[in-house]
């Protein structure tokens, strides 16, 4: 199943549309090209503040919903605040919630957003306000409807905010691959981090990702799995600073969900970064991510 969030219709600025553009082109190119039917698509509702305060904290929460945060803090997030804004997080945090069941269900499922990793328990950053993925694995702990929880982050950006929230939380393993000399300058420490060279290619990408990835599974032994599956790493990416093709890409997606599939670990997937200049290459290499897990899954 996977998270369609009609709301990337119209909250934001005519200056801030174009790195949304691609919310609503996703799902449009899968149901045009037929890898997925309309049935596929489900519109969450807004969060709960049940699961939010799980995650972040109260006075945080409560200044985000009556828009007082600050200007140096809306500076730091990056978009301006708005009450469409807080109703577009609280939406994808909650299409990450369902995504879990969803995967609990059929072994994976899609946020079309989603892997709002920049967030912090207390403040929002890098256009990132609540932290989706996080608020979805507390929810599943909460709940037992997991045990050990793998969040493995491939965005070019380190997952910081995650890192931070789960510093403690021996139930959560937090896994980040990400450009070593990208945003954020400060780093946060993960359970494991690898930070990669500029340049770095597919083929020494992907033997990293194998070598680690595959430690983490046999050792840590997770029950459930969030991916950030961040395009951000393509070569024509205009901030990632990586050096991965498109094909390069799709095998770092066809690696975690076989692996997924394999170990018959429920997996939640969420889109994360993709700036390059032509948005038909992020186009594609998103579509790959859906088209692979439709192969894998449901073929």
């Amino acid at each position: 199943m996977i998270a369609y969030h009609p709301l990337y219709a119209h909250p934001l600025p005519e200056g801030h549309r174009f790195p949304m553009l691609k919310y609503e082109l996703i799902p449009e190119q899968l149901l045009y090209e037929g890898t997925i039917a309309a049935e596929q698509l489900f519109a969450p509702a807004p969060c709960s503040e049940e699961d939010i305060l799980r995650v972040h904290t109260a006075d945080y929460w409560q200044r985000m919903q009556a828009l007082q945060l600050t200007t140096k803090e809306i500076r730091k997030i990056g978009f301006p605040l708005s009450a469409a804004l807080v109703q577009r997080e609280i939406t994808i945090a909650q299409g990450t919630i369902d995504g879990a069941y969803f995967a609990r269900q059929y072994g994976v499922a899609m946020n079309v957003a989603g892997g709002t990793h920049h967030a912090y328990a207390d403040s929002g950053e890098g256009f990132c306000l609540l932290n989706d993925q996080a608020i979805a694995a507390a929810h599943l702990l909460a709940h037992g409807l997991a045990q050990r929880v793998l969040v493995v982050d491939l965005d070019v950006h380190q997952g910081n905010g995650t890192a931070k929230i789960f510093e403690n939380e021996p139930r959560v393993f937090t896994f980040s691959m990400h450009g070593k000399d990208n945003y954020p300058h400060h780093k946060e420490q993960s359970d494991l981090d690898l930070p990669l060279p500029n340049g770095i290619g597919d083929a020494d990408y992907l033997a990293l990702l194998d070598q680690h990835l595959s430690r983490i599974l046999a050792e840590f032994k997770p029950d459930f799995m969030f991916y950030q599956a961040g395009v951000d790493v393509l070569a024509t990416d205009k901030l990632g600073k990586l050096g991965l093709t498109l094909d390069g890409c799709a095998a770092r997606d066809a690696y975690v969900l076989r692996q997924a599939k394999q170990l018959q670990i429920p997996v939640v997937v969420c889109m994360g970064g993709g700036y390059s200049a032509d948005i038909r290459h992020i186009l594609e290499a998103h579509c790959n991510t859906y088209r692979l897990a439709q192969q894998l899954f449901f073929e």
